[in-house]
């Protein structure tokens, strides 16, 4: 079992930066790779990016590119998602999620979730 619980959604102007932070619970954080997704009102949760279970693969949706970085640290059970550059379109609930094994980018193949943070991006 995991325990996600988000934070760092904020209100910020275009081109700013925030930085979330995933916070999970159990001793074996490390087996999980874990996922950012975001969902705007009206729209289907779309994935951000993952990282490996040790951080040593990323990968991140083509849109964000260049903009977001997503980093854990395993020893303090945290993940991270800087973003910057930001958009108004980035405007989303931002929410993390865990799975076991390998890298995916669909929501459904992910077993655990946090509540969100809500990230708006004025323009």
């Amino acid at each position: 079992q995991v325990q996600l619980v988000e934070s760092g959604g904020a209100l910020v102007q275009a081109g700013g930066s925030l930085r979330l932070s995933c916070a999970a619970s159990g001793r074996t954080f490390s087996s999980y790779t874990m996922g950012w997704f975001r969902q705007a009102p009206g729209r289907e949760r779309e994935f951000v990016a993952a990282i490996s279970g040790n951080g040593g693969r990323t990968y991140y949706v083509d849109s964000v590119k260049g903009r977001f970085t997503i980093s854990r640290d395993n020893a303090k059970n945290t993940g991270h998602l800087q973003m910057n550059i930001l958009k108004p379109e980035d405007t989303a609930v931002y929410y993390c999620a865990a799975k076991r094994a390998y890298y995916s980018d669909y929501a459904s193949s992910y077993n655990y979730w946090g509540q969100g943070t809500q990230v708006t991006v004025s323009s």
